[in-house]
């Protein structure tokens, strides 16, 4: 069932008995997003995905205008893989007046990701919270492919107390090592083999984990700098190894759980991926 009003998915939401869990994406659905749905069918009784593209997330007008909108594609995904609603409304739906109040993300979401794209975790969270509160659902899904995203989210709960679990589910990923993503569509095939190097320098990281915070980051650099001369070169934004729950950089000398995490340009179409690692 494909709605769009939200007296429609009011309607949806109160004839679903028993618990429910909410996939929130931005459409252009791929393997990495039937995952999500297939590990929230196997927790609730139910499944409700949005398809919504965020303005608020976006900085750039021209990002914006060319992210993928497949929602005819996207509801035969959803049918096939037993989704009881979609959740498709118009920015007007969402946002029907200036917002007044909005979520800000604070430190957490001027950092890495955040530095980059100034005001995109706070446009983020709120569609988020606003998207919670209109499907009211017991448990939401999230890839770890936007780990940061995924760090934001979890403290939007907990600080708000909002009452939805959140879980996360392993990177999809192509069998070259590529992360699915939406954005790899405009990819060519040289600019796609350049891109590689993102995953080939976290796997590198990730196998000098022995060898400490130092170490990663100096095995995983090279392979990034030797993407930048290739024919299209990669354009890095950074690399870093954080704390998964603050972003914040770890210490030399660093025990427990990190995230190695990536972004980088391949001509037009910018790509993000991470390795969470124990140290």
């Amino acid at each position: 069932m494909i709605v769009h009003s939200l007296a429609d998915l009011a309607r949806a939401r109160g004839a679903l008995p028993g618990t429910v869990a909410f996939v929130p994406t931005m459409g252009a659905l791929h393997d990495g997003h039937r995952e999500l749905i297939r590990r929230a069918r196997e927790a609730a009784d139910h499944v409700v995905v949005s398809v919504f593209v965020n303005p608020l997330q976006f900085g750039e007008q021209a990002d914006l205008e060319r992210y993928p909108r497949t929602l005819e594609a996207d509801a035969a995904v959803c049918d096939a893989e037993g989704v009881a609603v979609v959740f498709a409304p118009s920015v007007e739906d969402v946002y029907p007046r200036p917002l007044e109040v909005s979520v800000s993300t604070g430190r957490m979401g001027r950092v890495v990701e955040g530095a980059a794209r100034p005001g995109h975790f706070d446009g983020m969270a709120t569609v988020v919270a606003k998207l919670f509160g209109m499907v009211r659902p017991d448990s939401a899904f999230f890839g770890q492919k936007d780990a940061q995203q995924l760090a934001v989210i979890r403290r939007l709960v907990e600080d708000l107390n909002l009452g939805v679990q959140v879980v996360a589910v392993p990177t999809v990923r192509e069998p070259d090592g590529l992360a699915l993503s939406s954005r790899n569509r405009f990819l060519s095939e040289a600019e796609r083999r350049t891109a590689l190097a993102l995953s080939r320098a976290l796997f590198a990281g990730r196998d000098a984990v022995p060898d400490g915070v130092a170490a990663v980051l100096a095995a995983a650099q090279p392979v990034l700098d030797e993407a930048a001369k290739a024919d299209p070169p990669l354009c890095q934004d950074y690399l870093v190894l954080a704390d998964p729950a603050t972003f914040d950089p770890v210490e030399p000398g660093h025990r427990g759980p990190a995230v190695l995490a990536v972004a980088a340009r391949v001509g037009a179409t910018r790509l993000i991926d991470n390795l969470p690692l124990e140290f």
